[in-house]
């Protein structure tokens, strides 16, 4: 029973790594950068909440959506402003210009709010459900379902539409899309606006259940990059199935094994993928620029 409610747990957490996952790989995918400052951005839509539902007074859910929105269109203009000048020097230069950019979010939270925790106002007070002795939280269950509808509707828009399409062309071979009539920098743009957005989402719904601070972002981009890394890179469905992975491996690891093992259990994941499958569980070799 131990091992059932511990797996229950675990998919419940990997559910939000799945999340984290998908929106950077939404973003690999698009433009073969990984976002490595992307925890930083998760921290800043939650955030962005706070300012709104305690500083404003705004209702919860609108202030989601205006952040979710904000995100959106800060990652448009990263993309326009930071990405776009340097796509003509070496690839390591995305790396470092995503990690610098992540600090300065971090680094500007610390000044405005120190390293103190705050609490999230929580959307709704559901009660736990009871099966048999497993029990689901009212909390998991909320995010869980949120969740389980954003990666609904994300892979039907991958798979099921003209925009999809355009993203796999694009995924495929700049090139080959721009003589198809592609905007490809606008393009970019776009997903790297959806990527924080999806990010966004991701600090949205963490938030209220780890409290909220400076730091929060810090432990979900690793363990979003290893979710990603055990799926594949450039696989949606293995960053799914990389974040649910590691959600019960945390959980079971950190139970029979020993509890230190919940915050290095990323780690290792990492360390033994890339030395036995570097391609991950479902993603394929992709020659990028360098």
């Amino acid at each position: 029973m131990f091992f059932l409610q511990l797996t229950l747990s675990g998919l419940m957490q990997g559910a939000i790594y799945a999340l984290i996952a998908l929106s950077l790989t939404v973003v690999y995918r698009a433009t073969t950068i990984v976002n490595f400052g992307h925890g930083d951005f998760v921290m800043a839509g939650a955030f962005v909440v706070y300012v709104l539902v305690i500083y404003l007074g705004l209702p919860y859910v609108p202030a989601s959506v205006l952040a979710v929105a904000l995100l959106f269109l800060l990652g448009v203009a990263i993309s326009r402003g930071f990405i776009d000048p340097i796509k003509a020097g070496p690839h390591i230069g995305f790396a470092m210009m995503s990690i610098s950019l992540g600090y300065v979010l971090r680094g500007g939270a610390r000044t405005l709010w120190g390293r103190e925790v705050f609490p999230m106002p929580r959307v709704f007070d559901i009660e736990p459900i009871f099966i048999d002795e497993l029990v689901v939280t009212g909390d998991v269950l909320f995010i869980s379902a949120i969740v389980a509808v954003l990666l609904t509707v994300f892979f039907l828009i991958f798979y099921r539409t003209t925009v999809g399409t355009v993203i796999q062309a694009v995924y495929q071979s700049e090139r080959g899309a721009t003589l198809i009539g592609v905007n490809v920098d606008a393009f970019h743009q776009y997903m790297w606006g959806v990527g924080l957005a999806m990010g966004a989402i991701g600090g949205i719904l963490i938030a209220p259940i780890s409290l909220l601070h400076p730091d929060l972002g810090a432990s979900f981009l690793i363990r979003g990059f290893a979710a990603m890394t055990l799926g594949g890179f450039g696989s949606l469905g293995g960053a799914v199935v990389g974040g649910l992975l590691l959600g019960v491996a945390e959980q079971n690891f950190g139970f029979y094994i020993n509890s230190a093992l919940i915050d290095i259990t990323a780690y290792l994941v990492i360390v033994a993928v890339l030395v036995i499958r570097p391609a991950g569980l479902f993603g394929k070799t992709v020659t990028v620029r360098v």
